[in-house]
């Protein structure tokens, strides 16, 4: 988006309810789940439709674009869960779509755009390649070029995810992984306005939007890294707009601790998760907070890719839990005679050793009972 389009633009929190609107008939709410050994609940976005929560900012932007009497053919550029997520929100809405996407897209996530009969163009090595030939593409046919995190229509959609955080359970510290800042910038809108830290996690040597924040908007080659998801080397205008109001931090993560993170999510938590998808949580353990809640923003790895993490990241054993002050140890068991397996105390006059079952009535029973 151009920087003097993307100053007078306006995103609120109704855009946010508003597209929860849309949204509800389409999408189903996805759970939260504890994560007790990372000690952070999860927003577990890896179960929405297509794997990702890409999903509900290209919906709801082709649901406003409807509204609007907008029928232009919709073309976009993904590294994979933004193509995803428009070619099944094409698909259910019945509009031609076409995604343009990096050649070095993970082939799940190109398999899955053409699944749902969306276009597929492959072009160049990384996504702003992609989204410079998806905009001349555009402009020759006239095209609506649909951004995969600058746009407000996106935006809007992707802050349903904070407003079923704030419904499920009361957070003080909300993670969210940024690569353009789509996601950040939609769930900082829902929750802010109620006290919520947000706080940003990206990739070290991918950190785009955290140089934009400081001022330095230089456009250096983002380094290869397993969140491919996040892997932007410009940064949206208007998201960046947004987070410099609403942001609280950003936390730089190294790629080790992503991986690590990502395993331990599969053998800890038995939760499967992309490299971005893994990144809020990684980010976890350098925040401070009471009720944090981690976005596990996609679940489309590559098999190869998790097969070879399961085979070579050994993570370091989880440190064992602290009781609670409050929680009070057992009182110990009163001290008794070992018996040999199978045999059964003797019984007192009081306590009686129980009969055997014979199959027989017993004759003792009251004559009303045996009538």
């Amino acid at each position: 988006m151009d920087p003097a389009v993307a100053s007078t633009i306006e995103v609120t929190a109704s855009d946010v309810l508003a597209a929860q609107a849309r949204l509800r008939k389409y999408l189903d709410v996805t759970p939260t789940h504890y994560a007790e050994r990372f000690g952070t609940w999860l927003k577990l976005e890896n179960l929405q439709r297509t794997g990702s929560y890409k999903v509900r900012g290209a919906l709801n932007a082709l649901l406003a674009a409807r509204e609007r009497g907008d029928d232009r053919y919709v073309i976009t550029a993904s590294a994979g869960n933004h193509a995803q997520g428009m070619a099944w929100a094409a698909y259910r809405l019945g509009i031609p779509a076409i995604t343009v996407m990096p050649k070095t897209a993970p082939d799940t996530k190109v398999a899955g755009v053409a699944h749902w009969g969306a276009t597929v163009r492959l072009h160049g090595e990384t996504y702003d390649e992609a989204k410079a030939f998806a905009k001349e593409l555009a402009a020759q046919n006239g095209f609506r070029l649909l951004s995969a995190f600058d746009d407000p229509d996106v935006i809007a959609g992707q802050g349903t995810v904070g407003l079923e955080i704030a419904a499920a359970m009361n957070p003080d510290v909300v993670l969210v992984p940024i690569g353009g800042g789509g996601l950040a910038s939609g769930v900082a809108l829902a929750l802010k306005s109620q006290g919520v830290r947000i706080v940003g996690a990206q990739v070290e040597g991918v950190d785009a939007m955290c140089r934009a924040l400081r001022g330095d908007r230089t456009l250096v080659d983002p380094c290869a890294t397993l969140a491919d998801g996040v892997r932007v080397k410009e940064p949206g205008y208007l998201t960046e707009r947004l987070l410099r109001e609403l942001l609280d931090d950003v936390v730089i993560v190294r790629e080790a601790e992503l991986r690590e993170t990502l395993v331990r999510l599969a053998l800890e938590e038995h939760v499967i998760a992309e490299g971005a998808g893994a990144l809020a949580l990684a980010a976890g353990k350098r925040v401070a907070g009471k009720r944090k809640c981690a976005v596990v923003s996609g679940g489309n790895v590559d098999a190869a890719v998790l097969a070879t993490l399961l085979s070579e990241v050994r993570p370091r054993p989880p440190r064992k839990p602290r009781r609670r002050a409050r929680e009070r140890l057992p009182q110990p068991a009163a001290e008794r005679t070992p018996l040999p397996a199978g045999l059964l105390p003797a019984r007192d006059a009081t306590h009686p050793r129980p009969k055997a079952a014979t199959g027989t009535i017993d004759s003792d029973l009251p004559e009303e009972l045996l009538a």
